[in-house]
């Protein structure tokens, strides 16, 4: 086993897949459970790996995940959202997605009226980016669009290890249970972008050997990155990414 952070890259394959259950978690957070024969062989290795949701508007791009024709030039393609599998469960051929409410993207429109006996197309993961046992302590930052990746990493982690969480969410009924064997002190943030910059700017970082995840909207994960790092975060250690972007820009769902 490798005793560094590194990369595993998976082969790509698309996978029809059924809906077992829907069960909504907050007001705002719904998880859909997948299963069917076709998960057998699935492997995401990394608590934060991403798959892709396909989702059609048109004929065409129903055609295109028909034939799973989906890096063919020419024609139309379908709608492709990035998601992290929240659970994945290969004895019993299930996998859950977690999903947002909001807006009327595809994603959430597709997840809000979901029910069993539907299929859900998915491709990936591409990749896994594992990060070993080999830190005394994690502070995970993100929002709504990060639980799922959180809640993984908790679950993964064993007992011994230190964790803080700032969490940003919707409102107080957003928050969610998150069991873990680590010792865990979650920090809700309200929806306020000020206020999660000054928790983190106030925060003091947990003690030894530190790997620090931060998945936000794009210009705040950018500001945060930055913040950390003149707290002293190592660099090889932080891992930044932009879950989704501010009205403006190009729209992630």
């Amino acid at each position: 086993m490798s005793e560094a952070i590194h990369r595993v890259n998976h082969d790509i394959r698309q996978r029809r897949l059924n809906v077992l259950r829907v069960t909504d978690l907050t007001p705002r957070m719904r998880r859909v459970t997948l299963g069917g024969p076709e998960l057998q062989g699935f492997i995401s290795l990394g608590t934060d790996d991403h798959i892709k949701l396909l989702f059609a508007e048109t004929a065409e791009q129903q055609q295109a995940i028909d034939a799973r024709a989906l890096n063919r030039e020419g024609g139309e393609r379908p709608i492709m959202r990035e998601y992290t599998p929240r659970r994945i469960d290969l004895q019993a051929n299930e996998l859950d997605i977690d999903f947002v409410l909001h807006g009327d993207g595809p994603a959430s429109t597709w997840a809000a009226q979901a029910a069993p006996g539907q299929t859900l197309d998915i491709a990936g993961p591409r990749a896994s980016m594992v990060v070993p046992d080999i830190f005394d302590a994690y502070l995970l930052i993100g929002d709504e669009t990060a639980l799922p990746a959180i809640g993984r990493r908790l679950e993964a982690l064993p007992a011994g290890r230190r964790v803080v969480a700032v969490i940003q969410v919707h409102d107080e009924q957003e928050r969610q249970p998150l069991p873990s064997q680590a010792q865990v002190d979650v920090i809700w943030s309200v929806r306020r972008r000020d206020d999660l910059v000054a928790t983190v700017e106030a925060l003091p970082l947990p003690e030894g050997a530190l790997y620090a995840w931060v998945a936000l909207e794009k210009s705040l994960t950018r500001e945060v990155k930055t913040l950390l790092i003149s707290k002293g975060v190592a660099q090889d250690a932080l891992k930044a990414a932009a879950y989704w972007r501010a009205e403006g820009s190009a729209s992630d769902d």
